[in-house]
């Protein structure tokens, strides 16, 4: 879609401000999207496609990006303005609440998973176990990967257990084993050092947060030594939100989800906050 378009969003959102809608009106020069598609809007809104960072598919650096709720209207409005480019088809096989979280929690996890440089049959970490994290789980295990969990809460380590977590715990705790990688879904920085020393020679750390707490002092030798790596992970590529689209609906994933009103926009959040809701919350306008 591009400039002039409106995608309706009558259907569910979530509260990072991506949404699930039908399309109710194109734009001139609009070729792969027609009114009364559903189609599913993510963080990253907009780019200028003329950078040295566009023109690498990297355009989650470009200067020039735009991101939904934040620069632009979108998630908590009934109508959003949308590029063609940075539109979604939602597959079928997905209703409005599972498919809402896969572009924001989804897109995030499965843009983390890559930059954790995991392989297949690998042992991943991830530490946290919020809405990205009980998505990235279901993609990896579908990888052949074994996942071990540290999470404070016990509801929350009861839901990877289900998803297929080979070990659960607390951070304090560590791994049984090293890990060729892991992803840091929780924002605290004084994670980070236990999680590079749970790491095997030559893995990865990813830090999935938009925001992190500080990180303490790191000891070279303890803690980076042996090309250990840390990766950080801003917003997602196009392509990001096309491989996790196609590879969720073959999987096929499924999203846990709590829905609210709205109107419940606030305790939403709220709860999120508190840590309460197990797996995504979606908001959704009737």
């Amino acid at each position: 879609m591009v400039e002039g378009q409106l995608p309706r969003a009558t259907r569910p959102i979530i509260p990072g401000h991506e949404a699930i809608g039908l399309v109710d009106r194109v734009g001139p020069g609009v070729r792969h999207i027609k009114e009364g598609d559903r189609v599913g809007i993510a963080w990253l809104q907009h780019t200028c496609g003329q950078c040295e960072f566009c023109k690498h598919g990297q355009e989650n650096l470009c200067a020039q990006a735009t991101f939904t709720g934040y620069h632009v209207h979108g998630g908590y409005a009934e109508y959003a303005l949308v590029s063609e480019d940075f539109a979604y088809h939602i597959p079928s096989i997905f209703s409005d609440q599972q498919a809402a979280p896969l572009l924001c929690a989804g897109i995030i996890g499965y843009r983390a998973l890559r930059r954790s440089q995991v392989q297949p049959g690998q042992r991943l970490g991830l530490y946290g176990f919020g809405a990205a994290a009980h998505i990235t789980i279901q993609i990896a295990r579908n990888w052949g990967c074994s996942v071990y969990v540290c999470s404070q809460r016990e509801e929350h380590r009861i839901l990877a257990h289900e998803l297929g977590a080979v070990w659960v715990g607390e951070a304090a705790e560590g791994p049984p084993e090293t890990l060729h990688s892991a992803i840091m879904f929780a924002p605290a920085g004084e994670l980070v050092p236990s999680a590079l020393r749970a790491l095997n020679k030559g893995g990865t750390l990813a830090l999935a947060g938009i925001h992190m707490s500080p990180i303490p002092q790191l000891d070279y030798s303890r803690d980076l030594f042996h090309e250990r790596t840390i990766q950080s992970v801003t917003a997602n590529t196009k392509q990001d939100g096309l491989d996790l689209l196609q590879e969720a609906a073959a999987i096929p994933l499924r999203t846990h989800t709590q829905a609210f009103p709205l109107e419940n926009a606030n305790i939403a959040l709220q709860e999120l906050k508190a840590g309460n809701i197990q797996g995504a919350g979606v908001l959704t306008i009737t």
